[in-house]
């Protein structure tokens, strides 16, 4: 072994002794409520795919179509020739989708993060994240330069003193530089809970700063048309930049900005994950575009209050945080790793799939189950999770008093 492959060994044993290891976990089968592992059959609740549409009959002949028409790749970025007609189509159905001028699609929402951020703001500026928010927003922030500011989950009076502080600092005299921009999940991806975005709306209008929702949780489960949570609080038209994921709810694969014409046209020449990445193949936009298209009918809407059911269902239950808030992520606490680790081996033996969350996904100390919930799980599906929990976990500390 070289001193390189050494040096990783000892990281890796690090990384065990900690029980932070991860593994990836070959699956034999499409994703849905059941998934082949291991030449075994497991009960999952732990994808993302809310409205079960991954394996959606639609999606799939959109992909073939669109695969049989422009091939399996589009052999270029989007700005030299592999701007396909399956790409724009997604973004005309996203815009109209969104209620907005415009949309750009990424290849996944952490290109769109890395992106967007990117493009807006430089070493003038300052950006304000709630602290809860995803990796991939917290990288963008670091990588754009801008000075970072973390405001307390969900802690209005924390955000506005960050927006004080950055709305009275001594600002650079360019007319292009001092911009804030704040930065929240509308549905947080680890507690399952909800960003008081009105609240938010209106302190970023009192301070002068800008206001980007990533609605990756959130699109095609809340609002009257389902656009997301926006939507639902009614300040759909007061956040300037609409980020969301293709590869949750929507049931294909990657990213997109919602926003103002100025702001798409802006991004398609200034945000470096989409100008320097070949183009994402027409399948996927092909599925995105039929996905949307099908959380607006009526089929979509049955889907979705399926899906809520099954989280009434749940939540009865479960001891959860978030009783005021009904959502498909619903965290089961454990706290120590090691604990999290073995809670989730013997659901497995149960053969039930709840992967264990642990740093750097969540702080230390934090470990938990991240159980989420689709449309496609049944009420028995549901009453399983349940009954293998209450063996296994402390029913205490996880379930409420029958």
């Amino acid at each position: 072994m070289n001193s390189f492959d050494e040096d990783l060994s000892r990281r890796l044993a690090e990384l065990r002794r900690q029980n932070l290891q991860r593994e990836l976990r070959r699956a034999d089968s499409p994703t849905g409520t059941r998934i082949r592992m291991g030449g075994q059959t497991l009960l999952n609740f732990s994808s993302n795919d809310y409205l079960g549409l991954a394996n959606e009959p639609a999606l799939k002949e959109a992909a073939i179509r669109a695969i049989e028409r422009f091939g399996a790749g589009c052999g270029a970025s989007r700005l030299i020739c592999g701007s396909l007609a399956p790409h724009h189509e997604l973004e005309e159905t996203l815009a109209d989708f969104k209620g907005t001028e415009a949309a750009l699609s990424f290849s996944t929402g952490y290109a769109t993060a890395i992106g967007t951020i990117g493009a807006l703001l430089g070493r003038d500026d300052v950006i304000i994240l709630d602290k809860l928010v995803h990796a991939c927003i917290v990288d963008a922030a670091r990588l754009s330069g801008a000075k970072i500011r973390v405001f307390a989950h969900n802690d209005m009076d924390d955000l506005e003193d960050k927006l004080k502080w950055a709305a009275t600092r001594s600002r650079h005299p360019s007319p292009v530089s001092g911009q804030i921009l704040v930065v929240t999940e509308s549905v947080f991806s680890m507690d399952g809970d909800a960003a008081p975005l009105r609240e938010m709306a209106a302190l970023k209008e009192k301070y002068g700063a800008w206001l980007m929702v990533d609605e990756a949780h959130a699109t095609g489960l809340y609002g009257e048309t389902r656009r997301g949570r926006a939507e639902e609080a009614g300040v759909g038209d007061r956040i300037e930049i609409q980020m969301g994921t293709l590869g949750k709810a929507v049931g294909a694969a990657g990213g997109y900005i919602c926003g103002s014409r100025g702001l798409i046209d802006f991004l398609s020449n200034r945000a470096r994950s989409f100008i320097f990445s070949t183009a994402p193949v027409p399948a996927s936009a092909a599925a995105a575009t039929a996905g949307i298209r099908f959380i607006q009918s009526k089929a979509g809407d049955d889907r979705r209050n399926r899906l809520w059911q099954r989280v009434q269902q749940l939540n009865l239950k479960l001891k959860t945080q978030n009783s005021t808030f009904a959502g498909a992520i619903i965290p089961v606490a454990i706290g120590d790793e090691a604990r999290a680790v073995t809670v989730a081996s013997a659901l497995r033996e149960q053969g039930i799939f709840v992967p264990a969350v642990r740093y750097p996904t969540v702080a230390r100390g934090l470990a938990r189950l991240r159980v989420t919930l689709t449309a496609t799980h049944t009420a028995d599906d549901v009453s399983t999770l349940v009954s293998a929990l209450q063996s296994i976990h402390n029913p205490q500390s996880a379930f409420r008093n029958e």
